[in-house]
């Protein structure tokens, strides 16, 4: 068959800054998926995207075009209302795990199709793969019994859902071009649309452990994909959320796996629990159950009682003991005095250093890789005391791992600099 276009003009379009026209776009993302436009090809003009941007009809027909690559599914079967939860990436960013079966302990369906790490952040699939036995990939068949049972499932995308969006993702992590905008947001939204959800919230991250550094960024993506959503009939918003420093106290696979659960049992960190029932009030809102009060299931133990039964049905044993690292390494305070800021980025480094994230698709990563905080900002720490450990499989990756939080943390020996600790976490509602 003669092709109606050649990769390297529809790359000099975008090169050159002038838009790119709907049957470019339609064309480009179609025969990259069937292997005519070659890797190095669709990286060229990635970058080029990444530099110079795409318009809001741009941004669109990309996603059109990233949904029309695969199937749609349909939940309206289900006999109660679906809503999921997308997070654009973080450093501790675990809500995932606690968050789905706590909504669906409140009656609302989660159909929660997850994702590998992507650079410096972990993924969700990642994580509970840490669980023996715990399988990520159901089919459409299979994870429609499971919502209709249990009332949450954390899988991956079918290879049926948007798969020019499971060959470009996988190119991006590896391209550096994972932070461009009109990237982010339709591959986020091709998923999310074809996945047939009725609502959406999504936690827009912004700070140093963010894929948007400011503020204005983690808005534009925001708006961008409650547009795209909105415009697809799926009832979205989104809140922007603090990334400047990790999520709770564990960034890596098991040992968020763990933390996780201790959410589950009532415990856990603050702030990890903070951002889970905030997204939980706004999954329940947008499902028209804005009454129902996420909190009393988190307490009362029905959203531990859901997670078990989710983990199970995956064959997971969520019972078993979760993997252990071989090694560990402490990182002790130089001075005395309260620790002022830890670096989300710093921490998100290391911990894919030490093995708990991939650099090129495909490669395997340590379930009990990973770094445990042992203090956070406000926190007094006294010279010598751990501030955090870090744990693999492989002692020669902590040299690499150390370098990644080299300033990556400040203590300043006089009163009077203590952060603010009962600052939200959310930052701003968009939708």
């Amino acid at each position: 068959m003669t092709e109606p276009f050649d990769a390297p003009d529809v790359i000099a379009t975008k090169r050159d800054r002038k838009r790119l026209s709907d049957e470019q776009i339609d064309w480009v993302v179609d025969a990259y998926t069937r292997d005519v436009v070659a890797p190095e090809q669709m990286s060229a003009l990635a970058m080029a995207i990444l530099l110079n941007g795409m318009d809001r009809d741009e941004i669109a027909r990309w996603t059109d075009a990233m949904i029309a690559s695969g199937e749609r599914m349909d939940f309206s079967g289900l006999s109660r209302p679906t809503a999921d939860k997308h997070s654009t990436g973080g450093v501790g960013d675990k809500i995932t795990l606690p968050l789905a079966p706590l909504v669906a302990a409140c009656g609302v369906a989660v159909p929660q199709l997850s994702g590998r790490g992507l650079g410096h952040t972990g993924g969700t699939l990642d994580k509970l793969e840490s669980i023996p036995g715990w399988n990520a990939s159901l089919s459409n068949e299979a994870m429609m019994a499971q919502l209709d049972d249990v009332g949450a499932v954390i899988c991956a995308a079918g290879s049926g859902l948007a798969p020019a969006d499971k060959k470009l993702y996988a190119l991006r992590d590896v391209t550096g071009t994972v932070e461009a905008i009109p990237l982010i947001a339709s591959s986020i939204m091709s998923k999310k649309i074809a996945e047939g959800t009725g609502a959406l919230v999504l936690d827009a991250k912004v700070g140093s452990g963010a894929f948007m550094k400011s503020e204005a960024d983690a808005r534009e993506l925001a708006e961008t994909m409650v547009a795209l959503g909105t415009d697809a009939g799926v009832t979205t918003v989104a809140l922007l959320t603090d990334m400047s420093t990790p999520l709770g106290l564990t960034a890596g696979n098991a040992v968020e796996v763990a933390e996780s659960v201790e959410v589950l049992a009532g415990g856990g960190p603050a702030d990890v629990v903070e951002l889970t029932l905030a997204l939980a009030r706004e999954m329940l809102a947008a499902a028209g159950k804005p009454d129902i009060d996420p909190a009393e299931a988190l307490a009362d133990g029905r959203a531990m009682d859901v997670w078990r039964r989710m983990i199970a049905a995956q064959g997971g044993d969520p019972d078993a003991a979760l993997p252990q690292a071989k090694e560990s390494h402490v990182v002790i305070a130089p001075t005395g005095g309260t620790l002022t800021r830890l670096d989300a980025l710093g921490v998100g480094v290391a911990a894919w250093r030490l093995g708990a994230g991939r650099s090129r698709p495909g490669e395997q990563v340590q379930a009990g890789a990973g770094v445990v905080l042992n203090a956070k900002p406000g926190d007094t720490v006294s010279d010598g005391a751990a501030l955090m450990t870090l744990h693999t499989d492989e002692p020669e990756r902590f040299e690499r791992a150390l370098a990644a939080l080299d300033g990556a943390y400040d203590i300043d020996a006089e009163p009077g600099s203590v952060p603010d600790g009962s600052a939200s976490i959310v930052l701003d509602r968009i939708g």
